[in-house]
């Protein structure tokens, strides 16, 4: 890390020129037309003012070669000459990695077979070449995507392997060749044209071979598979992934198509930026995949009702994964491999850009359509859209659709809001019980919370994936209103409406005074700020952290933002190494979302020392910080505070709380224990507190 020079690593990929002490040039990350990708040599990062990405050396490598974090180290270790030493393997890790490799090696041989096979024997290019080119398919793209054929014989490609040289074991592990029980052993793919399945690196992990179409007619499944291995998982692979990466990243958009035709049709329309999920049910591996290139994902349909009913649960899957989903549907009887065969690339395309519909429209009018004229199967119904909202982990994205959908459906927003509600309420106790359940405990329990008035992490809002049996629990009069059967009996007022709004800006204002500890802690969380005195009266210096950290144990509290401590806990662990740095530990972290908040938060746009005030320089911060850190910490414990004592009057002035004259001077009680801790939190802040 210390070797890798930013300027060395960005200017392999992107021209670069001098912008005063930076440099400046475009965006490898998106289509930038004037540059807006800074370099920065002497803070040793990079960053895009337009969409937003870069980072360190190791994020910048990361990102552009989508590589994986020990990977990306291994780049600049090769171009920087640096040996790594890595630790030595057991027998076991030597064994499964000398056997993985095997079957690496043994794939890449029947890749290269399967395509001589093709395209060197009389019956491959009769039989298989010719149905690509019936197919309409390009010798171009056939080479580019090198399939194959294997032919119709019975142990042909089982004795080309032994006398090969390759080991009988690799052979049927790979899944190349089965052998019954009855100890013959013949090839699995005999008689179908072969598409090889590569990882994201290239690699190929195995194979799918499909019968050819005089033999289709009767034939349920078209399609055959390599087993499952150590090397291959078909939840894992997506077909034409390693194609598609780079243009991926380039349009920051995926489409998801179903079948590996689909994808060599949409890249012969010039369409490149496709995956497919090759047949099976989505899986959250598959997503994450995807999700590594890009947020944006297309999910392209036939015109098979039957087919979008079953991918429903596909498209959840997505949005819990913070996906942004769109979903298009071609014409009737028609798939992406068949529509590109009717259109020209220029028309083929054009479609694809106009016909794309936010999920929630599609979903919504499709249910809609179904549920025409029967009001409870609208209501039950609008259950299954009210649970697609649930599970979107961003709650601006998610108040954002729930609003669109109560629009759509002439339903109160409230309503909704309410049911979506209880379906994270639901979800949350789920996972709760999962995790209890994996721990050993029992099925019941949960972890109790110290009664410090809300002041501990409570601030949940990301929803596993739900699971297909989940549905919404409404109450009778709830499904009632969804369905429009009777009309909402409560609406929503102005006040109701504004003190939402007031809340969800006081919990913003919240966590914006919680991350100025974390920037300080990512700045100088390892720096000496002060001295203090221990219990038997002597002196001893004190950290930024470990002061941030006895100040909120002082008052038991935590952190609210889940980051923001799993950032405080790390640095605890680190801070009294030696040469440890907070700034360059967390801005190299292998977690991407720790990393880019601390790059982004270690840094100012401009230098405070070049600011004055009526003449007067002020102070870098590090020669503040017994100043600076007192101040921050009083205003983030008034903060809490002044949340507190919110939701005590949002709780005295409710109808529940006002009937009950016992539970009502209670709530009053500690109102007031509260505000004379709020007086104290001022006097020591020299800040006046109106009681």
């Amino acid at each position: 890390m210390d070797a890798a020079n930013i300027v060395d690593v960005v200017s392999d990929f992107v021209t670069l020129r001098r912008a005063g002490a930076n440099l400046k040039g475009l965006c490898p990350f998106h289509d930038d037309r004037t540059p807006s990708f800074m370099v920065s040599p002497s803070k040793n990062i990079c960053k895009c003012f337009a969409c937003g990405e870069g980072g360190t050396p190791v994020h910048f490598i990361m990102k552009h070669e989508q590589l994986s974090y020990p990977d990306a180290l291994r780049y600049l270790a090769k171009k920087y000459h640096i040996e790594i030493k890595e630790r030595e393997l057991s027998d076991e890790e030597k064994a499964e990695q000398s056997e993985r490799e095997s079957l690496f090696i043994v794939n890449e041989w029947a890749n290269e077979w399967f395509q001589q096979q093709m395209n060197d024997t009389v019956d491959g290019r009769a039989i298989g070449l010719a149905y690509f080119r019936q197919r309409g398919f390009r010798d171009d793209l056939i080479k580019k995507f090198q399939l194959g054929f294997c032919p119709d014989k019975y142990d042909a490609q089982w004795k080309a392997g032994k006398e090969a040289g390759y080991n009988e074991e690799f052979l049927l592990k790979t899944g190349l060749c089965i052998r019954n029980e009855q100890g013959k052993t013949y090839d699995r793919f005999r008689n179908r044209v072969i598409f090889p399945i590569h990882t994201i690196s290239g690699k190929v992990v195995g194979f799918g071979g499909r019968v050819l179409d005089s033999r289709t007619k009767g034939v349920q499944v078209k399609y055959q598979n390599s087993p499952e291995s150590i090397i291959y998982s078909k939840k894992r692979e997506l077909y034409g992934l390693f194609f598609a990466k780079k243009a991926i990243v380039q349009q920051d958009l995926c489409y998801l198509v179903e079948g590996y035709t689909d994808v060599m049709a949409m890249h012969q329309q010039g369409v490149e930026n496709v995956v497919a999920s090759s047949g099976t049910a989505l899986t959250h591996e598959q997503i994450r995949a995807i999700h590594r290139f890009t947020e944006n994902i297309v999910v392209i349909y036939d015109g098979d009702a039957a087919g979008i009913k079953a991918s429903q649960r596909g498209i959840d899957m997505l949005l819990a994964e913070g996906m942004t989903v769109k979903l298009l549907l071609l014409p009737d009887g028609d798939d992406p491999d068949s529509f590109a065969r009717k259109h020209t690339a220029e028309d083929y395309q054009k479609y694809l850009a106009e016909h794309q519909v936010d999920f929630i429209q599609f979903k919504t009018n499709l249910l809609l359509e179904e549920a025409q004229g029967d009001p409870i199967k609208l209501s039950r119904l609008t259950g299954n859209i009210v649970q697609s909202l649930a599970v979107i982990p961003d709650e601006i994205t998610r108040t954002f659709y729930i609003k669109e959908t109560s629009q759509m459906l002439s339903v109160e927003e409230r309503i909704i809001t309410t049911a979506v509600g209880k379906v994270r309420k639901q979800l949350r106790e789920e996972r709760q019980r999962e995790a209890a359940r994996q721990q050993g405990q029992s099925a019941t329990s949960e972890t109790s919370r110290p009664s410090t008035g809300g002041y501990n992490n409570v601030a949940q809002t990301d929803v596993p994936p739900q699971t297909e049996n989940t549905e919404p629990v409404l109450t009778a009069e709830e499904e009632a209103v969804l369905a429009g059967i009777i009309p909402e009996s409560k609406p929503a007022t102005p006040s109701a409406i504004n003190l939402q709004t007031k809340r969800q800006k006081d919990d913003e204002l919240f966590l914006q005074t919680e991350q100025l500890l974390i920037q300080m802690i990512i700045r100088h969380g390892e720096k000496v700020m002060c001295n203090i005195k221990d219990q038997d009266g002597t002196e001893r210096p004190i950290t930024v952290v470990e002061y941030i950290n006895l100040s909120l144990m002082d008052d038991e509290l935590k952190l609210q933002s889940p980051l923001h401590q799993r950032i405080l806990d790390e640095a605890l662990e680190h801070y009294w190494e030696e040469g440890f740095r907070c700034d360059r530990y967390f801005e190299n972290h292998p977690d991407l979302t720790i990393a880019e908040l601390a790059t982004e938060l270690a840094h100012e746009k401009e230098t405070l020392s070049k600011i004055h005030n009526k003449g007067i320089p002020i102070k870098p911060e590090e020669e503040r910080l017994g100043e600076l850190i007192p101040h921050l910490m009083g205003d983030y414990k008034l903060a809490v505070v002044d949340r507190e004592l919110r939701k005590l009057m949002e709780l005295i002035s409710s109808p529940e709380v006002m009937a009950d004259k016992e539970r009502s001077i209670e709530v009053m009680k500690r109102y007031q224990d509260i505000k004379h801790v709020q007086s104290q939190l001022g006097r020591m802040r020299g800040d006046r507190v109106l009681t």
